[in-house]
């Protein structure tokens, strides 16, 4: 593994994944209080990722599973959860401040995965370039440190989840940011794309 394509990798990883940090966060924010939350956003971004990485790679190698057209519809998956989300959050505006800043549901690992892969449309667009000119070692190099920094990530967005001051907004505004968040990003993939 060469440091420079490790450096390289680091990168692009982060600047295509920077707006994960916040939407983690926001599901830490929802599964707050709730036993394993960190295991589940875990999982669901891992399987989120997978995705993406699985596509790029196959497009890479010149097996498109998906037509670049269908890419802007995956925007439909975040627009769905936050349509959602903003319905529950609706539904209990009235509820005491403790119930609305802790909903008794918790992200589950498929949602978490499905907006992972919905909002990494920009990722496949970026990485299959990338990946296609890496070469076998070089894609390999890739994908391993794109792995190893979902869980940083991960990790990122429990600790500013936790911090006192985010926290304290997050368990007072997250039941409205995260529909907002997760509507906003799935107009944005559709509004790219169409």
């Amino acid at each position: 593994m060469s440091l420079g394509i490790i450096g390289q990798a680091v990168g692009l990883f982060a600047v295509t994944n920077i707006d994960d940090i916040l939407v983690l966060a926001l599901f830490f924010a929802q599964g707050a209080g709730q036993p394993h939350v960190t295991r589940t956003i875990m999982i669901g971004q891992y399987l989120g990722f997978a995705g993406i990485l699985a596509v790029a790679v196959a497009a890479a190698l010149g097996a498109t599973f998906l037509p670049e057209a269908a890419l802007p519809y995956l925007g439909l998956l975040p627009l769905a959860l936050g349509v959602k989300a903003g319905v529950q959050a609706w539904r209990h505006r009235h509820d005491d401040e403790e119930a609305t800043a802790r909903p008794a549901d918790g992200p589950r690992s498929l949602e978490v995965a499905a907006v992972t892969f919905a909002n990494g449309g920009d990722n496949i667009g970026v990485y299959v370039p990338v990946l296609a000119t890496a070469g076998a070692g070089g894609m390999t190099t890739y994908a391993i440190v794109f792995l190893i920094l979902v869980a940083v990530w991960v990790v990122a967005g429990r600790f500013f989840a936790t911090r006192p001051v985010i926290a304290e907004a997050l368990s007072r505004w997250g039941h409205v940011l995260l529909p907002v968040v997760l509507i906003g990003i799935g107009l944005l993939i559709l509004s790219e794309g169409l």
